[in-house]
């Protein structure tokens, strides 16, 4: 399920997933949701705020980031040990990360199969599979 938003129903959807709808969260909510599905980082995020006049620290991006993950409202992609991107498409899918360029972009549903994954460790469970695909670009 994608979990694009339209700005009359951002105050539900955080609400929805357990989340107080403050002036910070919906003003990230906005610009996060209101463009369709796509892939930011942190910084990126921030840039973006500051461009809107959105006075809000790159420390209280990456918070409301995680909580919206943590809620469900995003998924959190890593590609590296100090990169990750935030997707707003929640639906297991697939991503090819441009290395030179850094753009990370989905692979198109059924182009990836998966024929084995291994048991999970005693006393946990797989969660997710994520499989990034790194290209020249």
């Amino acid at each position: 399920m994608t979990m694009t938003c339209v700005p009359g129903n951002l105050m539900d959807r955080l609400r929805g997933a357990g989340l107080r709808p403050t002036r910070q969260r919906i003003a990230l909510a906005r610009l996060l949701f209101e463009d369709g599905d796509r892939h930011l980082t942190a910084e990126q995020l921030h840039t973006m705020a500051l461009t809107a006049d959105i006075r809000v620290s790159l420390a209280t991006v990456y918070n409301t980031l995680h909580q919206f993950t943590d809620a469900g409202l995003l998924r959190e992609i890593v590609v590296d040990s100090g990169r990750s991107y935030f997707d707003t498409n929640t639906s297991d899918h697939h991503h090819f990360f441009y290395e030179r360029s850094g753009r990370l972009e989905d692979i198109p549903f059924g182009q990836v199969q998966l024929t084995a994954v291994p048991q999970a460790p005693e006393g946990t469970s797989i969660r997710r599979v994520d499989v990034v695909v790194r290209v020249d670009g």
